[in-house]
């Protein structure tokens, strides 16, 4: 096997290892009911990356540009999704302080 073959591999792997990784955003957000430390702009961009080397890899006609791009923009839509339901209130979880009762001084 030659190295641009065993590097192709390894890349491909590798690929889908990073397209995986936001799922290890989505367990913490799912865990603290909360993506106030998350940036849907972030993501966002990403997500726009991942459409770009789809539409690349559809125009080479190279099956691992596709099908780790396909994953990892699924991924990030469903990141975003769910950063957006916990940032919409539909998640039923109150923000940090809403209960809080603050008193105004009378002078």
């Amino acid at each position: 096997m030659s190295v641009s073959s065993v590097l192709a591999v390894i890349a491909g792997t590798w690929g889908v290892f990073m397209a995986l990784a936001p799922i290890l955003q989505m367990r913490t957000m799912m865990r603290s009911r909360s993506s106030a430390g998350v940036s849907v702009a972030y993501l966002s961009v990403l997500m726009v990356g991942f459409v770009l080397w789809l539409s690349y890899g559809i125009a080479l006609g190279n099956p691992a540009l596709i099908i780790t791009n396909i994953v990892s923009l699924t991924v990030i839509v469903i990141t975003i999704a769910i950063a957006m339901h916990y940032r919409s209130g539909r998640s039923g979880v109150k923000p940090a302080g809403a209960d809080v009762v603050t008193r105004s001084s009378d002078h």
